[in-house]
């Protein structure tokens, strides 16, 4: 086993899942997040109807000798990580419909009590090249606390705040990695199963505490790592593969020199609302990198300034809410358009945050355009 510490922040362990989770003592985890093999069974190459072949996961470990081998596999690392687990402490786990109803049943046998599960829409699956199932256009995520009489954290309030002030569901629309998210290595891809940031930035967000200490046995390209830092948590990453290793160690270091700026592209992809596609919240452009918590969004003549928080709300002077409660607050009004009031800087100079509305839109509209919609 070989350790990469990065700072207080976090630390990669590099070696077997199961293996290194044996030696942490228990307790020590406020949240894991989990993407395990799926163990898809793939028997031939995908190919397209011009017969060029489909990238998928045909990872050496992804492959498991039998059904049986993959739950003995499954109810290892789980039992390691409920033991490693705080007594108030959840877990995330994420999987598609090759596994993630195995997973379920162990979780269930291992003590666990499911909270909720969530559905991750993709906005832009990949299509079913053969015609003969529907298109995968989904993953489900299981959310359970320890025991059935455990408390747990869960930031509701956070989660209405990101969502423009509605009560956050349990189906989220969310692109899949692509463009510049997608992390590239010779032209290929890295991963084959990159997460998309704005996926782990709601599950990061919605159960844990600023300080509170993020799992991840499996971290694979490091985007656990890279939100839980961005968003004030502590981390530690288990990966067995030094290649992907050093990816994520790449991705860490360039976070904090991270910065939007006119040149650059949002580091996230933008999704669309479900409930209809062309709203969009200020907590939209927060968790698809248009703005960064703990950026700062100013008044037309710049002399008011409110800090941007996480969970899609801004801060002044003590006093924190949506962007159009906090201008109301500035023009001493009832109500206020916050889209019309803050402004950022692009260089030197203030823009309306209402352009980076207008820009999310634009991708989003791409994202569409790729897809044929």
């Amino acid at each position: 086993m070989i350790l990469h510490h990065f700072g207080n922040e976090g630390t990669i362990y590099e070696g077997d899942a199961i293996e290194v989770l044996r030696g942490f003592e228990d307790e020590t985890a406020d949240m894991i997040f989990a993407d395990p093999p799926y163990y898809l069974q793939l028997g031939n190459e995908l190919r397209r109807p011009d017969e060029s072949r489909v990238s998928s996961v045909s990872d050496e470990w992804d492959h498991f000798s039998s059904f049986g081998d993959y739950d003995s596999f499954t109810l290892a690392w789980l039992g390691e990580c409920r033991r490693v687990l705080k007594p108030e402490g959840t877990i995330w786990v994420i999987g598609t419909y090759h596994n993630i109803f195995r997973i379920g049943r162990c979780l269930q046998d291992l003590g666990f009590w499911i909270l909720n599960d969530v559905i991750w829409l993709k906005s832009n699956p990949m299509p079913n090249f053969r015609g003969r199932r529907f298109t995968n256009a989904h993953e489900t995520l299981i959310w359970a606390k320890k025991s059935k009489d455990s408390g747990y954290t869960f930031n509701y309030w956070d989660m209405k705040s990101l969502n423009d002030d509605l009560q956050m569901r349990s189906d989220w629309l969310l692109p899949v990695c692509s463009g510049s998210e997608r992390i590239r290595d010779g032209g290929k891809r890295a991963h084959s199963t990159q997460k998309p940031a704005a996926l782990l930035h709601r599950v990061i967000l919605s159960s844990t505490k600023p300080g509170d200490i993020v799992l991840d046995p499996f971290l694979g390209s490091g985007t656990t790592a890279v939100v839980a830092q961005s968003l004030g948590r502590k981390w530690i990453g288990i990966e067995r593969d030094a290649s992907y290793v050093r990816l994520s160690a790449r991705r860490i270091n360039d976070l904090s020199s991270r910065r939007m700026s006119s040149e650059t592209a949002p580091s996230l992809s933008p999704h669309p609302s479900r409930r209809d596609a062309g709203r969009v919240s200020f907590g939209n452009l927060v968790e698809s990198g248009f703005l960064l918590p703990g950026q700062f969004v100013f008044s037309r003549s710049g002399d008011k300034k409110a800090m941007v928080n996480a969970d899609g709300s801004v801060s002044v002077n003590g006093s924190r809410g949506s962007i159009h409660k906090l201008s109301a607050e500035m023009l001493g009004r009832e109500r206020a358009n916050g889209w019309d009031y803050w402004f950022f800087y692009e260089g030197d100079e203030l823009v309306s945050i209402d352009v980076l509305r207008s820009r999310y839109r634009e991708l989003t509209a791409r994202h569409d355009n790729i897809r044929g919609r």
